[in-house]
């Protein structure tokens, strides 16, 4: 067949897997028996059959708003036909610069500029870069240390996956950074099961920072990076006080202290960002999915003013910071961004979040005694279970549950080794919450 034969059969046979090489996803399994959507509304996905699948984990942590909310989607459709693109390199466009100013605004104290990437990956190695030129203006270019945390996850640029710390993002891809640290992860399950929000649990866990200082010297170090609350890796709300404890220690040896929001940003934990949560300001923010409900691909920075006004020094015509990208503060993705912003302040959402975040604590927590549920964390509108691992099968009975979920419930729900996480649209309403946590039920005992 000819090359030209080809790509029309191709074009022909919409039931061909095979050139989509999918992320994060056992791919042979997937194109032996696929889970496709073709549609979506509110709380809900749809199959190509029509088959309703209630959202779980809003789309990827992303979809804050529900699917499909007329208000963004005719403001993505008007920009489109307005403005297709902006260079972001010495021009800009009207709604860009809105949007960091809302932005801007929800942002506690003086976090008061944005750079806009396209994703939390580049939202992470954007911070990243901007704390290690940071400390060069400042005459302190010794200043190469970046810390994370085990367990940690933060993209999967290079920068990300070196201060992360899920081995499995890690140990393919060589040495990675040098000079990277990492924090211990903050979960301890004989101390911390089943934990209502934050656990009593661990504040002191923040202290091996001071070790890390010891051991490199703070001259070294640039900036800490975590995420407030760890999703990716099973849901690990921080123990109380310890992201103080955390700040102070940043404080004390002068280093940058970085907030992975890309996950709790935008409402998930009941406020705009986790920061405002817990009472502690980092020196940036990383954030992206929720911006615009996951409608265009948008990440992006928050940065303190300290931070933003020792690069504006020069000549004004020089370029302050050598970094950016082609998309950056796309014209569709910042319509996606104010209409998605203006959605969440007129349907309170935040506040909405807030106040469910009991019913949904217990009501996740009624599964506590079910076979094989070894832990339950839940913090805002998020929920983490852990199950037993089968022998020899470490994932299997967790990628069991995702896959009877949507076959056999029609809910869609996250897995992580073996940790199931839910993190439905903040939409969500208390018929929903008992609908999803009864799927859920039946889900654990069909793989019991």
């Amino acid at each position: 067949m000819s090359a030209v034969h080809d790509h029309l059969a191709r074009d022909l046979a919409p039931n061909d897997l095979d050139a989509w090489w999918l992320p994060f996803t056992a791919n042979r399994a997937f194109k032996k028996n696929p889970r496709m959507i073709s549609s979506a509304k509110d709380m809900h996905y749809v199959t190509p059959e029509g088959r309703k699948i209630l959202d779980g984990v809003a789309g990827l942590w992303c979809c804050n708003a529900g699917h499909n909310r007329a208000p963004i989607v005719e403001a993505i459709q008007k920009q489109a036909a307005e403005l297709d693109y902006s260079p972001a390199f010495q021009f800009g466009h009207p709604k860009a610069f809105q949007l960091a100013s809302r932005i801007a605004a929800l942002a506690p104290a003086d976090l008061d500029h944005v750079f806009f990437a396209n994703s939390g990956s580049e939202a992470v190695d954007t911070a990243l870069k901007i704390a290690l030129a940071y400390w060069n203006l400042r005459g302190q270019g010794q200043r190469t240390r970046l810390i994370g945390r085990e367990r940690g996850y933060h993209g999967v640029g290079f920068g990300g996956i070196s201060v992360g710390g899920i081995v499995n993002n890690r140990k393919f891809f060589g040495s990675l950074l040098a000079g990277v640290d990492h924090l211990p992860h903050t979960y301890n399950r004989a101390e911390q099961a089943f934990s209502k929000g934050e656990p009593e649990w661990g504040a002191h866990l923040a202290d091996d920072l001071e070790r890390i200082v010891t051991l490199h010297d703070a001259s070294t170090i640039a900036a800490v990076i975590v995420e407030p609350m760890a999703g990716s890796t099973g849901v690990l709300p921080p123990p109380k006080g310890y992201l103080k404890r955390l700040r102070d220690i940043c404080d004390k040896h002068g280093i940058l202290l970085i907030f992975d929001e890309v996950i709790s940003g935008f409402g998930r934990l009941g406020t705009a960002f986790a920061a405002e949560r817990y009472g502690v300001i980092p020196d940036m923010i990383c954030f992206a999915k929720a911006v615009n409900s996951g409608t265009v691909p948008m990440g992006g920075v928050i940065a303190r003013k300290g931070i933003y006004d020792t690069f504006m020094k020069g000549p004004d015509h020089v370029i302050e910071l050598f970094h950016g990208y082609t998309y950056s503060g796309h014209p569709l993705a910042a319509a996606a961004g104010l209409a998605t912003l203006d959605l969440y302040r007129e349907e309170k959402l935040f506040e909405r979040t807030a106040a469910l975040e009991p019913v949904w604590a217990d009501a996740i927590m009624s599964l506590k005694g079910l076979p094989n549920v070894l832990d339950i964390r839940t913090v805002g509108l998020v929920a983490a279970i852990d199950l037993a691992s089968i022998p020899d099968g470490v994932g299997k009975r967790a990628y069991d549950a995702m896959d009877r979920g949507f076959r056999d419930h029609d809910l869609m729900i996250r897995i992580t080794g073996d940790t199931i996480a839910v993190t439905p649209p903040l939409v969500i309403s208390e018929d929903q919450i008992d609908e999803l946590v009864d799927k859920l039920r039946k889900i654990i005992l069909a793989v019991a």
